[in-house]
Order: structure tokens, then sequence, then C-alpha cells
């Protein structure tokens, strides 16, 4: 009788790791969710959406986009890490989601270096350091010697706190050593519009809008915030060119699947992102989006954990030092 137990329960261990095996060759045979955890209409969604369908094409199915956009991307990060391992769920990532919330929010339903899986690391977006167009000052030298003198009459401004927009300009002035009023609003577009008016001194905005505002002349570009130049303002010299190194800040966008997703599926999508990012079309399009695709060697799942685990360490540093904390 103990024999025959042990002989079903060993046979039923068999077939289930036989139907797991035979699931994870067979994916995908339905639709996969990627999870934007933004609002509809901004940058990183485009270039989800985008990818989407490349990726979609390329793993045979259909990828349904679905944007959840509240808590500075927080919630729908936290859907994917509750999500089931099986291939069918998966986000676009980015800085702000994995790196600045771990030590941004006091309380925050996930971990990003163990409750998620690294599929591999896309793209990067350098922030640019604007100012009002009749800003006293005319490079980054000029413009941190203004700032050291009138810290307590200047004002810099962000899409809102412990955003993309306002992490960077904290990295910034804890460098330099300066302490400026920050002005968060609710959204990019409301501070660029007041930095054009002159109602506020200064912000770091994504290269992307930050850029094109200062080749037209509305607002005053001091430098790119990047270990090297970028082609959409290719005549803007870098932080470390003008003698500032230490206040790089590039925000990133990867793809992660929930934790415990198995290695063949990781694998094989990471195989079909390699794929998309091959295509001149598909690249043609991240670029014209304000994106540097990163290089191949760049591109892992493993490279992606270790970069995370880097961030994580670097940003929370920048957070604690600007006393930044939210609930």
């Amino acid at each position: 009788m103990q024999r025959s137990k042990a002989l079903l329960a060993g046979l039923a261990v068999l077939l289930t790791c036989t139907a797991t095996a035979a699931a994870q060759q067979d994916w995908p045979n339905r639709n996969i969710t990627l999870i934007v955890p933004f609002a509809p209409g901004g940058g990183i969604d485009a270039s989800a959406r985008l990818q989407a369908v490349t990726l979609g094409e390329l793993l045979g199915a259909t990828i349904v986009v679905e944007n959840i956009g509240a808590a500075a991307g927080t919630v729908g990060s936290a859907r994917v890490a509750k999500a089931a391992p099986d291939g069918y769920t998966f986000m676009i990532g980015n800085t702000g989601t994995h790196a600045y919330s771990q030590s941004l929010y006091k309380k925050l339903p996930y971990n990003s270096n163990e409750d998620f899986t690294p599929i591999g690391l896309v793209s990067e977006s350098p922030r640019i350091l604007i100012a009002r167009k009749d800003f006293p000052a005319n490079n980054l030298q000029e413009f941190v010697a203004y700032l050291k003198a009138n810290q307590s009459k200047l004002q810099y401004g962000s899409a809102g706190v412990g955003s993309g927009t306002h992490l960077p300009c904290a990295l910034f002035n804890t460098v330099i050593g300066v302490n400026i009023t920050h002005v968060p609003y609710r959204g990019a577009g409301a501070v660029m519009q007041d930095l054009i008016g002159g109602r506020i001194d200064y912000m770091c905005d994504t290269i992307q809008t930050g850029a094109v505002q200062a080749k037209g002349g509305s607002v005053k570009g001091i430098a790119v915030m990047s270990p090297k130049r970028v082609p959409i303002i290719a005549d803007l010299a870098t932080n470390g060119e003008q003698g500032l190194p230490g206040v790089e800040a590039t925000v990133w966008n990867g793809f992660f699947f929930p934790k415990g997703t198995p290695q063949p599926i990781v694998q094989k999508m990471n195989k079909a992102l390699q794929d998309m990012i091959a295509r001149p079309d598909v690249r043609k399009r991240l670029e014209d989006l304000g994106l540097e695709i990163v290089p191949p060697e760049q591109r892992s799942p493993e490279y992606l954990a270790k970069m995370l685990a880097e961030d994580i360490e670097r940003w929370g540093k920048v957070i604690k030092a600007a006393g930044i904390s939210m609930d």
C-alpha cells in the first residue's frame, strides 16, 4: 500500500514536471499583457507600444498593453510583482519604478531586487539641465557660481516629488552644495511652461523635450547630464566636459517578468528583445523618441540585475542626502 502511494506520488510529480516543461516549450500560446506603469500618451508609453508590436510579431503572439498610471509607476509595478510567473505578464520599468522607489517610499509593496526577473535593458534617456532663457549664466561653471551666490532667491521645478525630473536636480544640488527651493508640479508640461515664462529658474528635463526647447531658444541649455554628448543636441557639452563629473543622471528603460518566471521563457523573450533592437526601423523610431539604444553587452538579464542593484544604492544615497521621502 505504502509503495503504491509512493509510486502514485512520484507519477504525479513526473506528470507535473512534464506539463510544466511542455508549457514552457509552447510559450507563448495566448495573449501576453505588457504593463506600462504610467498614463497613456507619455514617452515611455509611446516606446512601450512600439516595442510591444514588434515583440509580438517575433514571438508569434499578441501583446496587449495595459496602462496602470499611479504613484509614479509603483502601482503598476506592484501588479507585476504579484502576477503569476508564467510569462504572460511583464512590464516596462525604469529608474523611477525600480531604483528611486526603493529609498523614496516608506512603504512599498515590492522589492525591486527580489520580486522581479529581469529580461533586459533596452534604452537610456539622459537628463538635460536647462534654465530660463534670461538666466545670467552661459555655461555650467557660471551657472554653479550663480547658484551658490544666490541660492536663497532661486527655484527649480520638477514633475513631482521623486520624479525623473526631480531627483537628477536633487543630485546636482547636493553635489555642488546648494539648497534651492523645489517647486513640484503635476507633470513636466506645466514645469516647462513656467520655465519658459520665467516663473522658475531651472529644471532637469528629459532630453526629448528639453533639447527641443533649448535649440528653439525658449530656454537656455546648460549641460547634458550624461557621460557623452547626445545627437539630439550635439553642440551642448556634458557636465563632465564642463568640469563637473559625478552628476550624470540617465533614466533607463528595461523589461521585467515577475520573480520565478522560468528561465527558458526569459531567454526566449530576451532573444526577441535582441532581434527587435536589431531591426533598423524599430531602432530609428526609438531614437527619434530621443532614446539611446544600449549596446548588445548591456541587454542581458544578468547585466540588468547588476545595474539595478548598483542604481538602487546610488540613488538611495542621493535621496537620503536630500531628505526626500514619500508615504
